[in-house]
């Protein structure tokens, strides 16, 4: 099999070698997707200095929250796309098309409405020093009219993904990666208001990612042929994404509204440590993104083969899925530790400030393989269409250990390197309740 295969036959043949094929792009992708807001960071912190960076820096768990709503949305067409493939229902998979897109374009423009009403809010409620406030807020208002194309996207890729396509949405992405950071260096000396100008760029780039995939799926022969005139919310498919989509988008968010709390706690400890954790998060998101490409990899896999009642296959995949996993993600932490300065040295030389992102890094990204026990686990439950359960367990785990950790352990010694502590031992619980979760599932799981 060709690295360059378009679509991988998920319900024969060997595991190992197609997982890896199927996630590497994937993953690959997820990267190319993070380069946005990294060429943000980079270009800001060039051009404009620390603030900026921190700036920027500041607005990110508000967008990856909603990316990842996004994200946890579109696993959920993922599932039934992939389900009714794996069965043999090609028409009802083309259904379940047209209702995700539409889906897409709903919830991109609600949250681009909304998000406008929050923006000041949420900069209050993180206690941002003021010069710095005015910077987020200009970046974030721009930022969040890229909500459609961003939700367009995240739902068209998952719709290639579903067949074992993994290599368009790859491509789609690369050119907009290609055209952000040729716009940034352009706008970033265009506008008076440099912030503004990147964040401007953005929203060009990711929609010219979604127009590419749009006209694929306009072009496509099989069930993911998309026609305007064949747009039906179609209740049972639209009910069925959302009960599978929504919990895998709330843990996502999960994670982002306990870093919201973390990153009220940074921005206390002053200006070096909230240019730090930009720096190191754009790295640390970096290497989830194998992690997630893997989770997900599971995820699609099993539906598929759920789909053809495959159960001991299903089974395989998922021992599969958590030892590519945890192989590729160690080495890839070793290696981001040992380039740890150069890296760093990419967004900026404040030696204050590399020297806390590097404090970060590694309680975070040595540490990080232990969320690929809970992308891996969660995701397989999905792909059978469980997934209430784990995101609830996860909403525990996460976000409750957080909670507990920034107001006992924190309050009680106030350092950064406390702080960061609590990413490592809040993965740690969360992981040990998927695996008893897992565990428990299948053993009540029918075989036949």
């Amino acid at each position: 099999m060709s690295i360059f295969t378009q679509r991988i036959d998920m319900l024969h043949g060997s595991l190992w070698d197609k997982l890896i094929l199927f996630s590497l792009p994937l993953a690959f992708t997820a990267f190319l997707e993070q380069l946005f807001n990294i060429a943000d960071v980079m270009i800001l912190g060039q051009y404009l200095g620390k603030d900026a960076v921190a700036a920027v820096g500041t607005n990110f768990p508000l967008i990856i929250m909603f990316i990842c709503l996004f994200i946890g949305l579109s696993l959920g067409s993922n599932v039934v796309i992939a389900q009714c493939i794996g069965a043999k229902r090609h028409q009802e998979a083309n259904d379940a098309v047209h209702a995700s897109w539409l889906l897409a374009v709903i919830s991109g423009f609600a949250l681009a409405i909304l998000g406008q009403f929050v923006t000041q809010p949420y900069l209050d409620i993180l206690k941002v020093p003021p010069h710095i406030a005015s910077l987020s807020d200009a970046y974030l208002q721009t930022y969040l009219w890229s909500m459609p194309a961003i939700s367009l996207y995240n739902f068209e890729a998952a719709m290639f993904r579903s067949r074992g396509d993994t290599q368009t949405p790859l491509i789609g992405l690369a050119l907009s990666v290609i055209l952000n950071f040729t716009l940034n260096i352009w706008f970033v000396q265009a506008f008076t208001d440099g912030v503004f100008g990147v964040a401007l760029a953005t929203v060009i780039s990711i929609s010219v990612s979604a127009l590419v995939l749009l006209v694929k799926l306009k072009r496509a022969p099989d069930v993911l042929h998309l026609s305007f005139r064949k747009l039906h919310i179609h209740p049972p498919l639209m009910k069925e994404i959302i009960r599978i989509g929504w919990p895998a988008a709330l843990q996502g968010m999960v994670f982002c509204i306990s870093n919201l709390l973390i990153q009220e706690s940074i921005n206390r400890l002053g200006p070096d440590a909230m240019a730090a954790s930009s720096i190191s998060t754009s790295i640390e998101l970096c290497v989830y993104c194998l992690i997630n490409a893997f989770g997900q990899a599971g995820t699609t896999f099993i539906s598929q083969n759920y789909g053809a009642r495959n159960i001991l296959r299903c089974l395989e995949i998922t021992k599969w899925a958590l030892i590519l996993n945890l192989v590729f993600t160690t080495v890839t932490s070793i290696l981001v530790l040992i380039f740890a300065h150069q890296i760093i040295y990419v967004f900026n030389d404040d030696p204050s400030v590399v020297h806390l992102t590097i404090q970060r890094m590694w309680f975070v990204v040595l540490l990080e393989p232990i969320q690929a026990i809970i992308d891996v686990y969660a995701g397989a439950m999905r792909g059978y269409g469980f997934s209430m359960m784990p995101a609830m367990l996860t909403l525990l785990g996460i976000c409750g250990v957080r909670i507990v950790w920034l107001y006992t352990i924190f309050e009680w010694n106030p350092t950064f390197e406390w702080l960061m502590a609590t990413y490592p031992v809040s993965w740690g619980v969360t992981g040990g309740m998927l695996v008893i979760l897992y565990k428990y599932f299948i053993r009540h799981l029918p075989r036949e």
